[in-house]
């Protein structure tokens, strides 16, 4: 098979390997699409991942080829082939012994495994896959919008752990930062009925998207055009914003949320640090005294059960009510991926989600 092959920092490799053979409690996988994620970047080009060599790309989908001894009655309790079957891939392999993981928190495994970071992923035509991090997919969502599935439901995890179980759709609401989690978050937010939403990015592009997605003209703000701050306390007559969704992870962006909050207002970190995070006396006295709480969220759950944030993702895309492939905006063959990456490494061109086709589009 064909597969991009990570040997080291900046030295990756487009090769012809020998096809992966799933072990018990696996499938292989013909990979069908597969997202270029953000994090990819500097796993490649900077820091290199946690082991060498290693093929990257956690954010795919495709189609059950093979299965490993015993793997078939693991996925449903039967031995029901499970051969030709369309799923997408929680990337997260929990090693389930854990606190957390007998908490059925997999997200916050403390000893976890993890496809296309810590063991070869979806930059291939093939991959292996343990079968319970399988999600099946219902006959109307694509491969595409199922490649996003991984990015979707972080999005839904961040917006379920704001929200609780307390009803803040008539609050104001914010969401800093339109890359492919902030999009997919203002997405979910505007399907769940929120009306008084206000959006931040920094592009011409990321303007049209929100608008495309159902933000009003009055509710975007270009922060390299004015004030972030006075403009969302002059849409909230002073107040600030109850709650706001931090999508960049950036020490300006960090300190833009605390000082636009309105009192007792809540903080959701979603972006991933760009750097290392410090903050002035005067930023924390503000936190403080306005009494701020602040949550970090990562990754996204996934259980298996109903109530989790991948099916709470494929139930809405199953019944038409959001599609995450409305934000692809470049697609690329398996052999043009250093293309993909290039563009979101340089930064040449607009792009929200880039998506790789191992087998031809889909």
């Amino acid at each position: 098979m064909k597969a991009h092959v990570l040997y080291g920092i900046n030295d990756l490799k487009y090769e012809e390997l020998e096809r992966p053979v799933p072990g018990k409690g696996e499938v292989l996988l013909k990979v069908e699409a597969v997202g270029i994620c953000g994090s990819d970047i500097p796993r490649i080009y900077k820091t290199g991942a946690h082991t060498h060599p290693l093929i990257p790309g956690h954010e795919f989908a495709g189609t059950v080829c093979e299965v490993g001894e015993g793997t078939e009655a693991l996925y449903s309790g039967d031995n029901i082939s499970l051969i030709g079957r369309r799923m997408g891939v929680f990337p997260l392999i929990p090693c389930g012994v854990c606190g957390p993981c007998r908490n059925k928190q997999f997200e916050m495994c403390r000893n976890y495994n993890y496809l296309g970071s810590r063991c070869d992923g979806g930059f291939a035509e093939y991959v292996t896959v343990p079968v319970r991090n399988l999600i099946e997919l219902p006959d109307n969502v694509s491969f595409d919008d199922a490649a996003m599935l991984e990015p979707a439901a972080v999005s839904v995890h961040a917006m379920r752990r704001m929200s609780g179980d307390v009803n803040i759709q008539g609050s104001p609401v914010v969401v800093i930062g339109l890359g492919t989690i902030g999009l997919l978050l203002t997405m979910n937010l505007i399907n769940e009925g929120f009306k008084n939403l206000y959006v931040v990015g920094n592009k011409v592009f990321q303007r049209n998207k929100a608008l495309e997605l159902g933000i009003k003209p009055d509710n975007y703000c270009d922060s390299t055009k004015g004030n972030v701050v006075d403009w969302i306390l002059e849409k909230t007559d002073g107040v600030g914003a109850a709650y706001i969704f931090e999508c960049v992870g950036t020490n300006d962006t960090y300190c833009k949320a605390v000082e636009m909050a309105a009192p007792a207002g809540s903080i959701m970190l979603v972006g991933n640090p760009a750097s290392d995070m410090t903050l002035e006396k005067s930023i924390y006295w503000k936190i403080l005294r306005n009494q701020l709480v602040i949550k970090g969220t990562w990754n996204s759950s996934f259980t298996g059960e109903q109530n989790d944030d991948w099916h709470y993702a494929i139930n809405r895309m199953d019944e038409g009510r959001i599609r995450p492939s409305q934000l692809i905006s470049h697609r690329y063959s398996l052999n043009k991926l250093q293309d993909g990456l290039s563009i979101m490494r340089d930064k040449t061109e607009d792009y929200v989600k880039i998506m790789i086709h191992p087998h031809g589009d889909k």
